[in-house]
């Protein structure tokens, strides 16, 4: 399949749509948490056990982007959109079909495994088209759709809970839910799939248009090889962490929080809860990313970081006491959780240039794999010990929010140590290199 190129007066603002319709899309997997509760009353799941496709889905999400990407920018958009809606809404499907056959392990390798697959080809697709679309304001294209991906369980959340209060909580209203899914997000991500073109360019004009890189330079096998990598991936890691934790738990955590106190919530309520923690994530993307250009990318994740590690306090020591603080200290976690993904394409720009930075990206990318697993894993497998042990309500989660409040002291003090790359791992700048090589073809 060719990159199909736009036919004469084409409107660049058919682009922006079209990133949407499947990051809207694949945002569903931040409503994950409301299918928690029934799955695990239908299939007998522990909550670590309710997590796994969550986390699966995550960590494919972020190898399928880091290994994938080089093959989406040479088959182009409608292609990477196309694998991306085939794989998601089959991940649905097969979801449907294993909780119809009460065989978790399908839910686990259909939502989790191939689902994972188009969560990653289509958080990628649209964002290097964009950018060609939108050269004067590539900030504002790609914060679209990043966006988007971000909102998805404002829609998601809930969408899927009536479902589930109209089919029914057990297995085969599961099922029907998941069908839904997975019909209804195929269609809305073939719209992207039809209106996605990549620019056409006059003969010459691309040559004159194209923008040399100033400034340092690093390859991304370069990259590979500095400290300030490996302390970005950590501080990725721990930010990604500490708000995927409370991310893919959100719907049962706000209920397990205020169960023994007179104003319990409720299951729509909790719903509520996730769509406003998807309103905050969405928010964040665009408010702190776009802070970080005034106050620069390091002083923003002290932000992140520091002021997250303050709000997770707060909700361990005041939390069950205050149903508004709960919910505020949430929010603004999840905020930081959202800017931190919008910010760090900027802070790699910042330490290895131009170059490769979006192959730089998806190879950092792991760390938000990484981060799937860690923090459901903390916080579900901590709360089912604390239940086992006789505890319940907010003391099954006290535990897992020091843990949160360490890893983001970790990422604080990685990001304190992030100093300029070391001119070694330069590449040659563009004139040298060009006059390199007519030495060595002039040699020859």
């Amino acid at each position: 399949m060719s990159p199909p190129v736009a036919p004469p007066g084409w409107s660049r603002w058919l682009v922006p749509p079209a990133a949407l319709s499947v990051h809207l899309s694949i945002g569903q997997a931040y409503a994950w948490s409301v299918f928690k509760p029934p799955l695990e009353s239908a299939l007998g799941l522990s909550g670590t056990q309710s997590a796994l496709p969550f986390q699966l889905g995550i960590v494919m999400l972020g190898l399928s982007a880091a290994f994938g990407g080089t093959l989406v920018e040479r088959k182009g958009p409608r292609w990477a959109m196309t694998v991306a809606l085939l794989c998601f809404s089959s991940g649905f499907l097969l979801s449907a079909l294993g909780a119809s056959l009460e065989q978790y392990w399908l839910i686990v390798f259909g939502y989790g495994f191939v689902g994972g697959i188009g969560l990653g080809i289509g958080y990628i697709s649209p964002v290097s088209t964009l950018i060609k679309w939108f050269p004067d304001r590539p900030g504002m294209a790609t914060g679209i759709a990043i966006m988007g991906f971000g909102g998805g369980a404002l829609i998601a959340s809930p969408w899927s809970a009536q479902m589930l209060e109209s089919f029914g909580g057990d297995s085969s209203g599961i099922a029907l839910a998941f069908l839904v899914h997975g019909l209804s997000y195929a269609v809305f991500m073939l719209l992207g799939v039809v209106l996605v073109r990549v620019p056409r360019h006059a003969p010459g004009e691309r040559a004159s248009a194209r923008q040399v890189p100033t400034g340092p330079q690093v390859s991304a096998n370069q990259a590979l090889r500095t400290p300030q990598f490996w302390l970005l991936w950590l501080v990725l890691c721990m930010n990604v962490t500490a708000g995927i934790g409370i991310l893919e738990k959100a719907a049962p955590m706000i209920t397990d929080f205020f169960a023994d106190t007179s104003t319990p919530v409720s299951v729509t309520a909790a719903a509520g809860f996730v769509a406003l923690l998807s309103a905050a994530n969405m928010a964040g993307r665009i408010g702190w990313s776009s802070t970080s250009d005034l106050i620069g990318r390091k002083n923003i994740y002290r932000v992140y970081l520091g002021v997250g590690a303050l709000m997770y306090a707060l909700i361990a020591l005041f939390g069950d006491s205050s149903k508004p603080l709960f919910i505020l200290c949430a929010l603004v976690i999840l905020s930081f959780y959202g800017g931190g993904f919008a910010t760090v394409p900027a802070y790699l720009k910042d330490l290895f240039g131009t170059h490769q930075v979006g192959a730089i990206h998806g190879r950092l990318l792991t760390a938000w794999s990484t981060a799937g697993v860690l923090g459901p894993l903390i916080v579900n497998w901590i709360a089912d010990r604390q239940e086992e042990a006789g505890r319940h309500g907010a003391s099954l989660y006290g535990l897992s929010f020091v843990i949160m409040i360490g890893l983001l002291v970790v990422g604080f003090v990685a990001n304190e140590l992030v100093r300029p790359v070391d001119p070694r791992h330069h590449i040659p700048a563009p004139k040298e290199a060009a006059h390199g090589r007519r030495q060595q073809s002039e040699s020859a």
